[in-house]
């Protein structure tokens, strides 16, 4: 394997192999390529999303931020069908992303669900055909981060310069990276066989709906940076097919939540005010390392207290990260209850009715949840 191949292996897959390595030589490359791959990132992270923040304003730096993490993305993982239809569903997923959220924030509660549902929804279906990949861990992340960050008027028009940019560039290397794959498959055929007892869109639906009522129910009830809430429940909820042990990731989340964010607290107190501008970047960098969901929790802190304690101070930073941690993933695990207890329960009894009719009919088994 070439060393460039190398640096695009995920740390989960160069810490194995630096484990496993032979020699020291190939062990101290396999380091360097870990740490070079960090700096890199982070690198290309300020590289690209700096000048859009000062050309298009810092209101439209969460959508500079989306299109880098999709242009991390794309260059891997496709959408399960062919070029043509790939390219038009990607310029409507952005368009979705551009809209919906900015939508949703005008609109009374009950219409602005139904904005979230339709347009979060319509997304994971154009890019979940295989959800094991990843795409809606993805763009959940996208749609919450930009629902929390709407915008409108000038800034609007700002940041659709943007996203057409973004679309352009990330079109690009998704059209010479995926050309050649999956030339027979329509999207209308993918999605022809669309039906709640399949796993596949249950999932989506779940992820869709339980994302939406969080993103709804904050902003309502005015919780401050509410988007926070609808990262942790999202993370719940985002894992393919189901998780199996919601409790362990919820305590998981929660512990490194409140981790991260106490020594982000005591670097604050003890270090000089002029170096808190590099804990955002210290922590992209230290995040290349993570493998353990504890500790990216922890790590994400770095970043989003850095740019709250802006607006609420260290103080009231801290506590409202832990605390809107805390509504999501107690969200979260009553939207689960209750989702498996209606609507997973209500499709095992209608296949075990079927099962019992000798229906021969072919359905997939679904997954049970441990809560």
């Amino acid at each position: 394997m070439s060393f460039y191949n190398t640096l695009q292996l995920d740390p989960s897959v160069l810490k194995p192999k630096i484990r496993n390595a032979e020699t020291k030589k190939e062990k101290y490359k396999l380091q360097f390529a870990l740490v070079l791959r960090s700096v890199l990132i982070v690198a290309f992270a300020i590289a690209f999303i700096a000048p859009i923040s000062n050309f298009f304003g810092s209101d439209n730096s969460p959508m500079a931020v989306v299109i880098f993490c999709i242009l991390l993305a794309v260059r891997f993982v496709d959408f399960g069908y062919c070029i043509t239809d790939s390219m038009i569903n990607l310029g409507l997923i952005f368009l979705l992303l551009l809209f919906g959220p900015v939508l949703a924030s005008t609109l009374n509660p009950i219409l602005a669900l139904i904005v979230h549902v339709v347009s979060f929804f319509t997304i994971l279906l154009m890019s979940c055909n295989k959800p094991e990949l990843g795409n809606g861990g993805l763009y959940c992340f996208a749609y919450v981060y930009l629902s929390g960050n709407p915008v409108t008027g000038e800034l609007l028009w700002k940041r659709s310069a943007v996203a057409l940019i973004g679309y352009i560039i990330c079109g690009l290397i998704f059209f010479f990276k995926h050309k050649n794959k999956n030339k027979n498959i329509r999207f209308y055929k993918v999605i022809s066989d669309f039906s709640l007892s399949k796993i596949k869109y249950r999932w989506e639906f779940r992820l869709a709906l339980g994302t939406s009522l969080i993103l709804t129910l904050g902003n309502f009830f005015g919780l401050e940076r509410y988007m926070w809430a609808g990262f942790a429940c999202a993370s719940m909820m985002s894992g393919y097919p189901y998780l199996l042990d919601i409790k362990n990731r919820i305590s998981q989340r929660f512990i490194g939540v409140v981790a991260g964010s106490l020594i982000y607290f005591v670097l604050c107190k003890i270090t000089p005010e002029s170096l808190h501008p590099l804990f955002g970047p210290l922590g992209g960098f230290c995040l290349g390392f993570c493998t353990d969901y504890r500790f990216k929790n922890a790590i994400n802190c770095f970043g989003a207290l850095m740019l709250a304690t802006g607006i609420y101070g260290v103080d009231g930073a801290v506590v409202l990260r832990i605390f809107d941690n805390f509504v999501g993933l107690l969200f979260a695990f009553v939207f689960v209850f209750a989702y498996t207890l209606i609507v997973d329960k209500y499709f095992e009894r209608k296949e075990n009715s079927n099962e019992d009719n000798n229906d021969n009919t072919p359905h997939e088994k679904i997954s049970q949840n441990n809560i």
